[in-house]
């Protein structure tokens, strides 16, 4: 009789064990989404990885607005092979954060260098029609994401656009 008594005791005490433990465990909540996000992108207090900067992660695009930004003053510049000239305004967009306007608008100067140097690569017949403008579009967001990637680690320009489109 004692011997039964004692593992009903021992028993108990271990399924007592297991409720209080499975609570416990229950209990636990993951990190909110923001949480996480900021455990991913700080990694020391520079918020560089091993000596290169860390990109944010990929927006929901359901949550983030989409930001836009107008170069002031149109690019002009003589078309490969040709007598003629494209002058476009250009525009971007991005759904990362306003980071990526600020980095177009700190280095303009260098994005513009570059979109010329594109832009004058390019014959009449290449910007002819919407699949040249499309071509185009993609050539120069290439070109700003990579300068934008080689001076701030991240380029986040998601499309070009052509506010304004004369050839002469």
């Amino acid at each position: 009789m004692k011997t039964l008594f004692f593992i009903v005791i021992l028993g108990g005490l271990f399924g007592a064990g297991g409720f209080a433990g499975g609570l416990f465990y229950a209990g636990q909540q993951e990190p909110a989404p923001g949480d996480l996000l900021r455990l991913i992108e700080s990694d020391g207090p520079s918020g560089r990885a091993g000596g290169r900067r860390v990109p944010r992660a990929l927006p929901d695009r359901s949550v983030f607005e989409t930001s836009y930004y107008e170069f002031t003053e149109p690019l002009t510049t003589n078309l490969r092979g040709s007598r003629r000239f494209l002058q476009i305004g250009v525009g971007i967009s991005t759904q990362y954060d306003d980071s990526v306007i600020s980095h177009v608008e700190r280095h303009e100067v260098a994005l513009k260098s570059d979109m010329l140097a594109v832009m004058s690569g390019f014959t009449e017949e290449d910007v002819v029609g919407q699949a040249g403008r499309d071509a185009l579009s993609s050539a120069l967001r290439d070109a700003m994401n990579a300068r934008l990637e080689a001076l701030e680690g991240f380029g986040g320009v998601e499309s070009v656009y052509f506010p304004s489109f004369v050839m002469q």
